[in-house]
């Protein structure tokens, strides 16, 4: 399964990523604002690449790995969608990383925006939810730019500090008390 947008080729990773997967989920600048994502070694890519591979054979979409489609051997970064709890319920994450040799190029939100508009054809029952952090502008602007619009009471404390919610197909308040 492939998504391609004007300027890119989004495709299922495959274990020759996980070279590209170690460079970026290594860099301390790629993981800034989540600092418990970043990678200390190959084999901690290896196992992430195993999670990533395992919930697309569940459940037949996951993250994908982000290229120019004329430079098939560069990877740029990875965005996706993978089910996750949330309030006791099952919903997307959206997830978007990219190489900081491109942040300011407005690739993070066409990847984005062209998985949200992917999930909107093939999982539109499903909400959308991307956790940011206060300090992550660039990221907060990704999400909105996608589709997703600021939740601040759906607001928690996450694995790395505080999550700003951004949700698309989001139930009332009500629906999930």
């Amino acid at each position: 399964m492939e998504i391609v947008t004007a300027r890119l080729a989004l495709r299922r990773p495959v274990r020759s990523d996980i070279d590209a997967i170690f460079a970026i989920h290594s860099d301390p600048d790629c993981c800034r604002h989540n600092p418990s994502d970043l990678l200390a070694s190959r084999a901690d890519a290896e196992d992430l690449f195993a999670k990533w591979d395992q919930h697309w054979r569940r459940h037949g979409f996951g993250y994908w790995v982000v290229r120019h489609p004329e430079q098939s051997g560069t990877t740029l970064g990875f965005c996706g969608l993978k089910i996750v709890r949330f309030r006791d319920r099952e919903v997307l994450n959206l997830f978007y990383r990219f190489d900081p040799s491109v942040w300011g190029d407005g690739l993070g939100t066409e990847a984005a925006t062209a998985v949200v508009g992917w999930a909107g054809e093939h999982l539109a029952d499903w909400p959308i939810l991307a956790r940011v952090r206060p300090g992550n502008v660039a990221s907060q602007r990704v999400a909105l730019r996608a589709g997703l619009s600021r939740r601040e009471e759906l607001d928690e404390p996450g694995e790395d500090g505080p999550d700003w919610m951004y949700t698309l197909r989001w139930p009332s308040t009500s629906d999930l008390r």
